[in-house]
């Protein structure tokens, strides 16, 4: 059975996702609203479940190799 995540956008799920799509590392945050225009909680603030999450979304894109083209 999988587990399901929350995926909306700026929750730990999609920025673990994101984070690995652009490259960046692996560094748990993620919004409490909109991407960038509301406060990011950091890894020493978020939940077992939070970081999980994040985990979560980093490493199924992972999975994918969907990776940001710069090229």
């Amino acid at each position: 059975m999988t587990k399901e995540y929350d995926d909306r956008h700026g929750g730990p799920w999609d920025r673990g996702g994101a984070d690995s799509y652009y490259q960046r590392g692996f560094r748990p945050h993620y919004f409490v609203g909109d991407t960038y225009r509301s406060e990011a909680v950091m890894a020493d603030q978020m939940t077992e479940e939070e970081l999980e999450a994040y985990a979560a979304g980093y490493k199924d894109n992972e999975e994918l190799g969907a990776y940001k083209d710069w090229g």
